[in-house]
């Protein structure tokens, strides 16, 4: 083989090399990208227009108190409030039942009742609230955090301020599109 000939193929493998290479980053790059997904986040102020909603739902329901907690996704307490005249126990049930709806990513209710009809080994879970009253929010299809209410007139009142909180974030999440 002449010289001119083995410089061509030493070029050619080089050229190949190199588009080899490039293909390989390119797919290599949108893998990675496939193993991120963008996710919504609760801040505080979202936090505080949950409780502020639930405050409002309270007061028209004429509810005798209320403890209010909201937690982002991973159960962490972002805001609590204790109207006046509920219960001491209230903010940390409200805690519980907000963590609970969180991690579960489901409503608390659905709990109580599955113990209700006999499933009770759920009760013994560690760091589990399963009273009515706590809700996911959920943003864009996203659970972001949860809404956890105690210390209203009854559990079914709890879960009504839980949700109309919880919708609050939805409705100016979507106003704000």
């Amino acid at each position: 083989m002449d010289t001119d000939a083995a410089q061509q193929i030493t070029t050619l493998r080089s050229r190949l090399f190199s588009v080899v290479l490039g293909a390989a980053l390119l797919l290599a790059s949108q893998l990675y990208g496939a193993e991120t997904a963008e996710k919504q986040s609760l801040t505080l102020d979202g936090a505080k227009i949950v409780i502020a909603a639930a405050v409002s739902e309270a007061r028209v329901k004429n509810a005798p108190g209320a403890a209010i907690a909201v937690v982002d996704e991973g159960g962490n307490l972002i805001a609590a409030e204790r109207l006046d005249n509920t219960f001491a126990a209230g903010a940390n049930i409200s805690i519980g039942k907000a963590r609970t709806a969180a991690l579960f990513k489901r409503p608390t209710k659905a709990f109580e009742e599955i113990i209700n009809k006999g499933r009770t080994a759920m009760a013994t879970l560690p760091d589990f609230t399963p009273l009515q009253g706590g809700v996911p929010i959920i943003v864009n299809g996203q659970i972001v955090g949860a809404i956890g209410v105690s210390g209203a007139a009854s559990a079914q009142q709890d879960e009504e301020l839980a949700m109309t909180g919880a919708n609050a974030l939805a409705t100016s999440a979507a106003q704000a599109r």
